[in-house]
């Protein structure tokens, strides 16, 4: 039954969906962020090499890419409710079977592959409904969303550490198995596609009649936004953006303690990117909805070149924590963006399946940075060429998203 105009819930729903949404990046993300809490202790238990390690990381991000896509197009189509709940058997899976772990193989297919699953619905699915549920404050509610992002990358790391202290990382995987598959599928269940269902409006829609259906939203099809050279150049621009960025997340903690930090101060490091992505998140997602996405990642890239020319003299720790601060705010603000911007070039009528290969263009860059990264330093015993690659690549990307020009007021009636 449709709800009249004149009807308003106490409480619009849209805002239990970004609760939801909030709650679900702190567990993924947040859990994902524990991986270089736990590559020094996999180093001292296996002895394998960093690259190996690494790799295991970048294979997950490549499924997050990869099944990303399939996931969109499903949201598209079913909703996210489902969808939600697989992904938690999945991810609190894989993270369960990494406390058996005892080879390679068992790291890649554990981490790379169950893990990677689990994690690839956690962006496209709830940024995508987001998008749907808000036709104003698009850019603030995925904002106050990933700002959920950070908080998780700012408290799970600790969490990790100290139940590793306590536990080691065989039962620490356990808890945060655990944790994670019973959070995600109670979460779900709070999921609607769209407001359309529940008889609302998206949020600034003047009327039902304004508010286009779920089978006639507004927007390019897949084939119609892959036909536009702005489709291709946000796709590079991600992935160079994406390779930077879990790089660093993956190498920042072992960079560290080689420089002299201890495993608590360098997990601090880690803690410090994600409390200040918060604000980036929020500010740039509020931003967004001001002077539009474009300059928005135009700021975040002059921020994030400042902070890898910073990165190439950075040895103590206050270095180190200023590093964080000024990476951070940048890094926060990337992960914002990306769906807003999504919905500006090309609508919402296939955001997800859009979306969702946006965001696997740039988990390619994710898959090749952490491991590009630890080959380097395997072969010369430094981070140094590594982190200057990602200022080169930095600054590509800021080239590109310069070049980028409005789709829909010419290209979509």
């Amino acid at each position: 039954m449709v709800m009249s105009e004149t009807e308003k819930p106490k409480l619009f729903y849209g805002y239990v969906i970004v609760a939801a949404s909030f709650a679900i990046q702190w567990v993924c993300v947040g859990t994902l962020f524990t991986y270089g809490i736990f590559f020094k202790p996999l180093l001292g238990e296996f002895g394998w090499s960093r690259a190996m390690i690494s790799g295991a990381s970048s294979l997950a991000f490549l499924f997050v890419g990869f099944m990303g896509v399939f996931a969109g197009r499903l949201n598209d189509r079913f909703g996210p409710r489902i969808i939600m709940v697989v992904s938690g058997l999945f991810l609190g899976g894989g993270y369960l079977l990494m406390s058996l772990l005892q080879a390679p193989w068992q790291l890649y297919l554990f981490y790379g592959v169950i893990v990677g699953t689990g994690m690839a619905s956690h962006d496209i699915v709830t940024l995508s409904t987001i998008a749907r549920w808000f036709a104003h404050k698009r850019g603030m509610m995925t904002g106050v969303v990933k700002v959920g992002t950070g908080a998780g990358q700012l408290m799970v790391p600790m969490i990790a550490t100290a139940l590793l202290a306590a536990y080691g990382w065989r039962t620490s995987y356990l808890v945060i198995g655990a944790a994670a598959l019973i959070l995600f599928v109670l979460l779900a269940q709070l999921f609607r596609r769209n407001p359309q269902q529940m008889g609302l409006l998206p949020y600034g829609a003047e009327s039902m009649e304004s508010a286009p259906s779920a089978s006639a939203e507004q927007g390019l099809s897949l084939h119609q936004a892959a036909r536009t050279r702005q489709f291709w150049t946000i796709c590079l621009a991600y992935c160079s953006v994406i390779y930077c960025l879990l790089t660093i997340i993956i190498h920042i903690v072992p960079h560290a303690t080689d420089a002299g930090l201890s495993a608590t101060s360098a997990a601090g490091v880690l803690a410090t990117i994600g409390g200040v992505s918060m604000a980036g998140r929020f500010v740039m997602g509020t931003a967004s909805d001001k002077i539009g996405c474009k300059r928005a990642w135009v700021i975040c890239f002059i921020i994030l070149i400042a902070s890898f020319f910073w990165l190439q003299i950075t040895q103590e720790l206050w270095m180190f924590y200023l590093f964080a601060a000024v990476y951070g705010f940048a890094h926060g603000g990337f992960f914002v963006l990306v769906s807003p911007m999504t919905a500006e070039l090309f609508g919402t009528r296939a955001h997800g399946v859009i979306f969702g290969l946006i965001y696997f263009a740039g988990t390619l860059g994710g898959t090749l940075g952490p491991f590009l990264a630890g080959y380097i330093f395997d072969i010369t015993q430094s981070y140094q060429i590594a982190f200057w690659v990602l200022l080169v690549l930095s600054i590509i990307g800021l080239a590109l998203i310069l070049t980028i020009k409005p789709v829909l007021s010419h290209t979509d009636g």
